[in-house]
């Protein structure tokens, strides 16, 4: 009764973006690549990184929200797939009861004992046209969906933790610059004072000096305090205090990250987790057609109980005592509104689900590329802030001289400071740029999240009822398919 499921085409370009802020990718790249199977520490190797990310892996509950809701799912799947079985249930049972006279032939009462045994199977509905299957596939693709929504969560974790991490570096270089910078800015002040105490210089130039001092500090306070802002995210991400011997010094201090390639096709996102969520959840909407079709055909259940009775508890056991009862039931829909609604619903839903799998198709490619169009011009724009900061320092030297030789206005040297200010925090945001795009690389590809030993050990923590039932599982697949 499930249609037939066939991939939908990729509603995205079939190569990526190309021009001037795009890097060419040579087949070569293409064929070495494969990001899924590179586990982050391989692509993060600083130590004290690492040791971060695994502190965010054990305590983050978010993760550990992904992971509860995979294994809600598992159970799930575990209940519907039980539906396949009969229920086999035992009961005994005493009943005792005082018939009037008027309801004998004889004019004296009478009281009746019954003690029963039985074992037997209760409306155990033979699953001829596939509803019950239908609605187990459903709930497997729900189960696979989880499980591709917690290694999605175990990546965009990896990601936020090393994106929280870099932050904090980059603060804590613009903090280190802005105390250099006030260091100083307080001698340029107080030797501003002795000149205006000796009449070197007027008062316009002594508040000129004493409100970069003040600027400057104004400045060390504001990256003081964005710099524990970011302490305090870092510390939600990890789940628990991040110690400072495990933070950044600035941002040379990090260890530097590979340049990951996409390749050559965009087909590659297909194999991202959040896409094959978005396709395990289209495939669960087929399965729910074949449920909603099969309610247009007779339901057969079957009732059988084997048992023994007796008026006597101690010759319940004994030879002549036994019953049974078999009673199979079919049950077919004449008239009924619902099966038609639902099967409308059903139908409607695999379009939603249609159109959700290629919005998370279409995202992905837009991050890919924004992703390699900041790969292609990041290395260009370090180069261009690297010589903005050399001009502005040249040009700060110079005006310093021509101001203590009497040459220039304290203003020139004022207008100095400001350039090469800013050129210095623009050229520690490019840094920090190209560092956090790489980082995204590895997520928007759909990189590695936990290694494989650990995923398997969190995958493989079944009961023993869930072996038995995967065995069972086996033996219906191979019985379908013969």
């Amino acid at each position: 009764m499930i249609p037939p499921y066939r991939r939908p085409n990729a509603p995205i370009s079939e190569h990526w973006p190309s021009g001037e802020a795009y890097l060419q990718t040579t087949p070569q790249e293409n064929s070495q690549l494969d990001v899924r199977q590179l586990e982050w520490r391989e692509f993060f190797n600083d130590s004290k990184l690492q040791q971060v990310i695994e502190m965010a892996f054990n305590n983050n509950r978010d993760l550990r929200l992904a992971v509860l809701n995979m294994e809600n799912a598992r159970a799930l799947y575990g209940v519907q797939r039980a539906n396949l079985l009969p229920t086999v249930n035992v009961a005994a049972g005493l009943n005792k009861q005082r018939y009037s006279s008027d309801f004998l032939a004889s004019t004296a009462s009478k009281e009746v004992e019954k003690y029963s045994v039985d074992l037997g199977i209760t409306a155990w509905e033979v699953d001829f046209f596939g509803r019950i299957r239908s609605l187990k596939k459903q709930a497997l693709e729900e189960y696979l969906g989880t499980k591709e929504a917690r290694r999605s969560a175990q990546i965009a974790l990896v990601y936020e933790v090393v994106k929280a991490y870099l932050t904090i570096a980059a603060d804590r270089s613009n903090l280190n610059l802005v105390k250099s910078i006030l260091k100083t800015q307080e001698g340029v002040y107080n030797l501003a004072q002795r000149k205006y105490k000796l009449k070197l210089i007027n008062e316009i130039d002594l508040y000129r000096a004493k409100t970069q001092m003040d600027t400057a500090y104004a400045d060390v306070v504001r990256y003081t305090q964005q710099e524990a802002l970011d302490h305090n995210a870092l510390n939600l991400l990890a789940g628990e205090l991040v110690p400072e011997d495990l933070l950044p010094s600035d941002l040379e201090s990090v260890s530097p990250l590979k340049d990951l390639s996409a390749g050559l096709s965009s087909q590659v996102l297909l194999k991202r987790p959040d896409i094959m969520e978005a396709e395990h959840q289209l495939k669960g909407a087929y399965a729910n057609i074949g449920a909603a079709r099969a309610a247009f055909f007779p339901s057969i259940s079957l009732t059988t109980i084997l048992g023994t009775a007796s008026n006597e508890f101690s010759g319940l056991f004994k030879a002549g005592r036994n019953t049974w009862t078999y009673a199979p039931q079919i049950v077919m829909p004449i008239f009924d509104a619902r099966t038609w609604s639902a099967y409308r619903v059903s139908e409607s839903t695999r379009q939603i689900a249609l159109a959700q799998y290629e919005k998370v198709i279409q995202t992905a490619f837009r991050e890919v590329a924004d992703v390699l169009a900041v790969q292609g011009t990041v290395d260009k724009q370090i180069m261009g802030e690297q010589s903005i900061v050399d001009s502005a320092q040249k040009i700060y030297d110079l005006s310093s001289k021509r101001y203590a030789n009497g040459i220039d206005s304290y203003l020139s040297v004022l207008d100095a400071q400001r350039s090469l200010y800013s050129a210095k925090l623009g050229l520690i945001f490019a840094k920090f740029s190209k560092l956090a795009n790489q980082a995204k690389a590895y997520a928007v590809l759909g990189g590695g999240g936990l290694d494989e030993q650990e995923a398997s050990k969190q995958d493989n923590r079944g009961s023993f009822q869930d072996k038995i039932l995967s065995l069972l599982d086996f033996e219906f697949k191979r019985m379908d398919a013969e």
